[in-house]
């Protein structure tokens, strides 16, 4: 196991021991005034507000979990391969723009 494997688990075990603590801790006031000073409806734009945050957070971490597994790459388009511009060579030379010297030069060059 990896270090990020140990530290994920220790979390995991340390935050589902806590919950049943966090549920018996004294709870929530019930009855009138329970959201606050404002009543039932002072606090009420909170919720979506916490929902758009917490899916946008859950979002943030796919998109950097997926970066991170699919490892760097510099400027994501990858640039031509040597097999294609010995192909583009060939064909070059087989149409007659380039003859054998110099075929023969270039492909030194580029398996070099």
């Amino acid at each position: 196991m990896n270090q990020r494997q140990i530290g994920t688990g220790a979390l995991v075990a340390l935050l589902s021991a806590t919950a049943p603590a966090w549920a018996q801790a004294g709870g929530a006031p019930y009855g009138p005034g329970m959201m606050g000073p404002g009543g039932r409806y002072g606090m009420m734009f909170l919720g979506p507000l916490m929902m758009i945050l917490f899916i946008a957070a859950i979002v943030a971490l796919v998109v950097l979990g997926v970066r991170w597994l699919g490892g760097s790459r510099v400027g994501g388009i990858p640039g031509p391969s040597p097999n294609k511009a010995l192909d583009i060579l060939k064909e070059r030379f087989a149409r007659g723009e380039i003859d054998k010297d110099e075929f023969d030069l270039r492909r030194r060059v580029l398996s070099e």
